[in-house]
């Protein structure tokens, strides 16, 4: 395992700075209230570009999470050009091993790799990265879920805690949107990128688990955390479940994952239940574009 990430790490110049952003850059290049009536309006009338540039917010942060944490570098630095609105927050981790720090680059070079699809396919209606503040976002996360001294970048079982934190709410609003889409070709990838970001949290909700007890009991607080934010319905789903050994994909009854609405998703990443909420938690203000009101 260990022989083959390191094969990885050369292939992609991931042994110095300047060599990982210049691979980066070349990878660049290459849901629980019960919707109101305006709300069901919205999205009914949203076209398949409000759709993905709702997924782009969620890009933008997701990209920024992962360039800073695996390799200290912004989506800026890696794009050559500003991305938008400023980013607050965000520092370098320190993994214990290779196989880890290498599982997050290639995580951060798909994310990278997300955003330029999006923007392609939105063209000149693309929106731009909206203001994002990590500090707030999980000192709030912090502060509701109960967890003591949680900082993603000065841990690295916090950090992939933090992975989770977004990347499960992405997955299961790619889930709750793609019937959304008119385009057949644009359906197709939405699927395929929800096998990516899949793939992305089986990974990162394995090592969670083998790190044992207190990853398990943190993520289990993220997992409650989201479900109070989201509504009433019980859909999230730990690492591990009560009786069960582990719990790789959350998923129903019969093994699909489950879906959340735009308005649960922005629930959850504003930090705020109820509808009518326009910004807070990690996006001070708010999503850009049409989709961004709970």
């Amino acid at each position: 395992m260990e022989e083959i990430d390191q094969e990885r790490r050369t292939l992609f110049g991931f042994n110095t700075g300047e060599a990982a952003l210049a691979a980066m850059g070349a990878v660049a290049a290459s849901t629980a209230f019960p919707l109101q009536e305006a709300v069901a309006q919205q999205a009914e009338s949203s076209t398949d570009i409000d759709i993905v540039n709702f997924q782009l917010n969620l890009e933008y942060l997701e990209a920024d999470y992962y360039l800073r944490g695996s390799m200290g570098v912004t989506a800026d630095q890696v794009f050559g050009s500003s991305q938008g609105a400023p980013v607050k927050g965000g520092a370098r981790v320190r993994f214990s091993s290779p196989v880890r720090e290498g599982m997050i680059r290639n995580i951060a070079g798909n994310e990278v790799a997300h955003v330029r699809f999006a923007q392609q396919i939105t063209g000149s209606r693309a929106i731009r990265r909206p203001p994002i503040d990590f500090e707030a976002g999980f000192a709030a996360v912090a502060a509701a879920a109960g967890l003591r001294d949680f900082n993603p970048f000065a841990s690295e079982m916090d950090f992939f805690l933090g992975g989770m934190l977004f990347e499960d709410v992405g997955i299961s609003v790619l889930k709750g949107s793609a019937r959304k889409l008119r385009s057949l070709s644009l359906r197709e990838s939405a699927a395929g990128l929800l096998g990516s970001e899949g793939y992305h949290m089986g990974a990162v909700r394995s090592v969670l688990y083998k790190m044992g007890e207190p990853a398990r009991s943190r993520a289990a607080a993220i997992s409650n955390l989201r479900d109070r934010l989201d509504g009433p319905q019980d859909l999230d789903q730990p690492p591990v479940k009560v009786g069960e050994m582990s719990n790789i994909a959350p998923a129903n009854e019969n093994g699909i994952a489950f879906g959340r609405t735009p308005q649960h998703a922005l629930n959850i990443v504003y930090g705020k239940p109820g509808p009518g909420i326009m910004a807070g938690g990690f996006f001070p203000e708010g999503f850009n574009g049409r989709i961004r009101s709970t």
